[in-house]
C-alpha cells in the first residue's frame, strides 16, 4: 500500500518545510516540536481529557511540521522494533482510532484516582497510558502525544508527576511503551510491565516530593496550601525553571 503520508519513492513524512532528508526533517520536528511542548506544559489549558482534546494537543505540538497534525491517521501502520525482534506492536486499525482511544479515555476519566493507594494509582496510570500508546492515533508524534496528554490528565486530579524524566529517558520510555504492548494474535501474550511500571513509580514519587516541598513553602509564606495555589507555584516554577523560595511565593501569590 502507498503511504500518502510519505514523498513518493521515500521514506521521508511530508512536511511543510518540504525538507526531504530525513535527518534533517528529524532535528526541525525535535526544535519546533520542543518549543510547542514547553509551551504546552506551564500553559494548563486542557480541561477537558476526551478525544478531541488528544487531537488538539497534537496540533498543538507538531502544527509547525505537519499539515495533517491533530488529525487521526488514515492508514495502518507498523512500526519495526528491535526489542521485539523487528516485529511490530499491532497498533489499532485506522477505522477503529477513535473508538478504542475513547474507550481508554472514559476509563481514566471514570476512575478516582484521589481514592487509590500509591501502588494502585501506579499501575492504573501505567495501564492507561500503555493502552492509548497502543492506539497510535497518528502518523507520528505519538509518544510525545500520548505521555504528554496523561501527565496533564493526571496532575488534573491533583496528583502531580516529574515529566521530564521521561523526556530524558526517551529511548526507555519507548522501549517501556512496547514492552507493555507486546501481545500478539499468533504468539499470545508476552508484555512486561515492569519497566513502564518502574519509571512511571519514579516520576509520579518525585511529583508527590514536588508537590510536598510547594506545600510547606506555601505554609511557610503564611499561606493556605490550597489545590489552586500549590498549582499555581508548580506552573510559575516550570515557567521560570526554579524552585522559588517562601518569601518569593509570598510574593507572588499576593500579587495573582
Amino acid at each position: 500500500m502507498i503511504d500518502p503520508y510519505l514523498y513518493p519513492e521515500s521514506d521521508v513524512l511530508r512536511n511543510l518545510a518540504d525538507i526531504r532528508n530525513e535527518e534533517t526533517l528529524r532535528e526541525m520536528e525535535a526544535d519546533y516540536t520542543l518549543s510547542r511542548l514547553s509551551d504546552v506544559v506551564v500553559a494548563d489549558s486542557v480541561r477537558k481529557f476526551d478525544f478531541e482534546s488528544l487531537c488538539e494537543l497534537h496540533y498543538s505540538i507538531f502544527q509547525d511540521v505537519y499539515d495533517w497534525a491533530g488529525k487521526p491517521r488514515i492508514i495502518n501502520i507498523e512500526k519495526a522494533e528491535v526489542i521485539l525482534g523487528e516485529l511490530s506492536i499491532e497498533y489499532s486499525d485506522c477505522f477503529d482510532i477513535a473508538r478504542d482511544a475513547s474507550k481508554v479515555l472514559d476509563d481514566m476519566n471514570h476512575t478516582d484516582w484521589n481514592r487509590q493507594a500509591f501502588e494502585s494509582i501506579v499501575q492504573k496510570f501505567a495501564d492507561c497510558l500503555a493502552r492509548l500508546w497502543k492506539v497510535h492515533p497518528f502518523r507520528e508524534g505519538n509518544t510525545r502525544t500520548v505521555v504528554t496528554f496523561c501527565c496533564l490528565f493526571i496532575e488534573a486530579q491533583g496528583i502531580y508527576i516529574e515529566s521530564e524524566l521521561f523526556k530524558d529517558n526517551a529511548i526507555y520510555m519507548r522501549r517501556a511503551l512496547v514492552a507493555a504492548n507486546a501481545v500478539f494474535h499468533d504468539l499470545g501474550d508476552l508484555r512486561k510491565m515492569e519497566y513502564l511500571y518502574q519509571i512511571v513509580e519514579d516520576a509520579l514519587e518525585r511529583g508527590a516530593r514536588m508537590k510536598e516541598n510547594i506545600r510547606d513553602q506555601i505554609k511557610k509564606a503564611g499561606q493556605e496550601a490550597t489545590e489552586q495555589k500549590i498549582r499555581k507555584v508548580v506552573l510559575w516554577n516550570r515557567r521560570t525553571h526554579i524552585e522559588h523560595t517562601a518569601e518569593e511565593i509570598k510574593g507572588y501569590l499576593q500579587g495573582c
